[in-house]
């Protein structure tokens, strides 16, 4: 079973473990992990998917897996007699669409400002290595003709 979102995290982890006792499913590990469902680098979900002996993925909406490819992710889990349950499939088509819009443009904005920041960031750390390279030239001038 996996669960995301800080603030939530015991809760949705104590909806899911009740959801799955009352299909008579025990739960045998519950995972908690922070991250956007377009990241495909969620360590912790990532050793859920890799790990044969894992039967039965739980998560109460279908973009705490991942927001694109979960048919994919399904059909992989299914090759290997192993299956993705989602709980709350109750998102209209709409409310779906205008998700994934939402998630693209927010992980699109994050990678543009921090490449920004980064830049930033650069330019400043070169400058500082530009300025105290002339200082030293200058210095070692001095030495050098003392």
């Amino acid at each position: 079973m996996r669960v995301s979102r800080t603030a939530s995290l015991e809760r949705q982890a104590e909806r899911l473990v009740s959801w799955c006792n009352a299909q008579g499913w025990s739960v045998g590990k519950i995972v908690k992990e922070c991250g956007s469902g377009i990241n495909d680098q969620r360590p912790k979900f990532l050793a859920l998917l890799s790990d044969p002996k894992i039967g039965r993925i739980v998560v109460e909406h279908k973009d705490r897996a991942s927001r694109f490819g979960m048919v994919y992710i399904q059909t992989l889990l299914a090759m290997q007699q192993r299956e993705l349950v989602v709980v709350n499939t109750a998102d209209t088509a709409e409310d779906d669409l205008m998700g994934d819009f939402v998630a693209i443009i927010t992980s699109f904005c994050a990678r543009l400002y921090g490449r920004r920041r980064a830049k930033r960031k650069t330019e400043q750390v070169l400058a500082a290595l530009q300025q105290n390279g002339s200082t030293g030239e200058s210095e070692a001038r001095r030495a050098d003709d003392g």
